[in-house]
């Protein structure tokens, strides 16, 4: 079976930056296995499988080690797929996914994702985390993810995990999210996940359902401009709306191309 394959760097107007994810279109649903294991040989943090059923898409994101309930990458990238490359119709795309119907508008080059709010509430950290960090956090919070509020941008950039010591706990299918003002944007952000092919996620959508909520009641202001400071870097233009959020951003085409499985 010969399948089309498009990888797209998300939350970036330049190719080499942002979060990497692969999008494959399918016609019916392949074993969870076997879209696991294509998910497994793409090597990104995910791969979004999606049918277009005329009026939703059903879409679906998987890691290389489990399917996920929410991204936001590669929601991104799939819906710059749809509109730059297959050609879609309409400027608002309505996806069928784990986490309900979440809707995209396209406008002007920008991907506006309408998703569920996360706001977090305060938590105690376990120990495992707090002794695999090289700075503690001021205050914890949870909702899927931990959210970890520190200082400073700074104190963000210079975090660093213990692998072997983080990789003990298990948080599927979260995350810890260490997060801080930002000195040229409203917030700054940076994405871990333990026991996972890749420790640290690009830029993470999913993870802003949290941190919009939190940082505009901490700011005072609905609409935040935020980046996400990983080696690759991501930016992400937010809007918080009681009981959802609304994450935007940009997206490049990297590679479109086939593959084959038997």
């Amino acid at each position: 079976m010969k399948l089309k394959l498009y990888q797209i760097d998300a939350f970036t107007d330049e190719i080499f930056r942002g979060n990497p994810a692969c999008v494959v279109p399918l016609k019916n649903w392949l074993p969870d296995e076997t879209l696991l294991k294509i998910a497994r040989e793409n090597a990104v943090a995910e791969t979004a499988f999606f049918i277009d059923n005329g009026n939703t898409i059903h879409l679906r994101w998987f890691t290389p080690e489990i399917e996920m309930d929410l991204c936001g990458h590669a929601t991104l990238a799939t819906a710059h797929c749809l509109a730059t490359i297959l050609d879609y119709k309409s400027n608002r795309i309505i996806f069928d996914t784990k986490s309900g119907a979440l809707t995209v508008e396209v406008k002007d080059g920008m991907y506006y994702m309408d998703f569920p709010s996360r706001m977090p509430e305060t938590a105690t950290l376990p120990d495992i985390i707090t002794r695999a960090l090289t700075i503690q956090p001021k205050e914890v919070f949870k909702s899927r993810d931990y959210v970890l509020v520190y200082d400073s941008e700074e104190d963000i950039k210079n975090i660093k995990i213990e692998r072997s010591i983080f990789d003990l706990i298990n948080l599927d299918p979260g995350g810890v999210i260490v997060t801080a003002a930002g000195t040229d944007s409203d917030f700054v952000s940076r994405y871990f996940t333990s026991q996972s092919s890749i420790l640290e996620d690009p830029v993470t959508g999913s993870a802003h359902c949290s941190l919009i909520p939190f940082w505009s009641e901490r700011l005072g202001k609905d609409k935040l401009f935020a980046r996400q400071i990983s080696e690759r870097g991501g930016q992400l233009y937010c809007e918080n709306k009681s009981e959802r959020v609304i994450v935007a951003g940009k997206a490049k085409t990297y590679s479109v191309g086939h593959f084959w499985i038997e």
